[in-house]
């Protein structure tokens, strides 16, 4: 705990870190609506960490309120990328939200949410995730010199989360073997991932929208929500990297994969072509627009 509270003074006390510059690649991929099918195998992957897995399980509304959960986790996200100013504040707020989260884990072992480690290893899930579901959502998968560029990127948001340079690896060549030692040693299919990958009926209807609308859906909902687990079930393990499914012990079979880049295809090609307006996030589409 002292050494958690130590690293929190030595990040107030530096300067202030910068977000990605708005002509790089965060600020074209995190806010177009492919990246709300990439979120969930990267909060997945986060959770297979025994500590941060207890932390979601015991800390966590995910069960009770899964829809507010997953908008304000979104916000925030594009918050980092988008905010300016406002993603430092949005920074340090998320680190005084997890300033309490405290237990022990699965296996007996006392954790904290700002244990450098595993405050890392929650932000390092995303570049992976990125860079495997780029090979199916994109036209071509990235190049070095584009993945290196996301890793920068990446690095300089988690900056703005408080992560400190010293707890990341500093390039992609650093990135991998610290990878896959993590997936070989500390990676599990924890009670929380075996949740996020069910195909669980028990979710309630999304509560948007009009009145009316929120009605019909709750009544066509018992009809639907059969069909939406299993999408999200589907999503969640394809966009995730193979190694990290055989960590988590997943199944993925060639057929699903067909499946998958067939869908990757049709998106690729067809959201595009679409106007900002639609193909935005409302947050990230006021910040493009503020920009040009």
């Amino acid at each position: 705990m002292r050494s958690v509270q130590a690293s929190e003074r030595r990040h107030l006390a530096g300067p202030g870190p910068q977000p990605p510059p708005p002509d790089g690649i965060l600020w074209d991929v995190v806010g177009e609506i492919r990246q709300l099918l990439m979120l969930p195998a990267a909060l997945t992957l986060q959770v297979g960490h025994p500590a941060v897995g207890a932390g979601v399980d015991e800390h966590s509304v995910f069960r009770t309120d899964p829809w507010g959960r997953g908008e304000r986790s979104l916000q925030s996200f594009l918050t980092w990328v988008y905010g300016g100013e406002e993603a430092l504040v949005e920074g340090r707020r998320l680190r005084e939200l997890h300033k309490h989260i405290q237990g022990v884990d699965a296996h007996g072992r006392r954790y904290h949410a700002l244990t450098p480690a595993y405050y890392a290893w929650v932000h390092a899930t995303g570049f992976p995730t990125y860079r495997h579901a780029q090979r199916y959502l994109g036209r071509r998968p990235y190049t070095d010199a584009e993945e290196r560029q996301l890793y920068a990127e990446w690095l300089q948001v988690g900056r703005v989360l408080g992560i400190h340079d010293r707890d990341m690896p500093r390039t992609p060549e650093e990135f991998w073997p610290y990878w896959q030692r993590m997936l070989t040693e500390e990676i599990e299919r924890t009670k929380v991932v075996d949740e996020l990958v069910s195909v669980s009926t028990d979710i309630p209807p999304p509560p948007y929208g009009p009145r009316p609308v929120r009605w019909a859906l709750r009544a066509v909902w018992p009809l639907l929500v059969p069909g939406f687990a299993r999408f999200r079930r589907f999503m969640t393990v394809g966009l995730m990297p193979p190694e990290a499914r055989e960590a988590l012990q997943l199944s993925w079979t060639p057929r699903q994969d067909r499946r998958l880049r067939r869908l990757g295809r049709v998106l690729a090609h067809v959201l595009p072509l679409l106007p900002e307006r639609l193909r935005y996030l409302p947050y990230a589409r006021r910040a493009r627009a503020a920009r040009r």
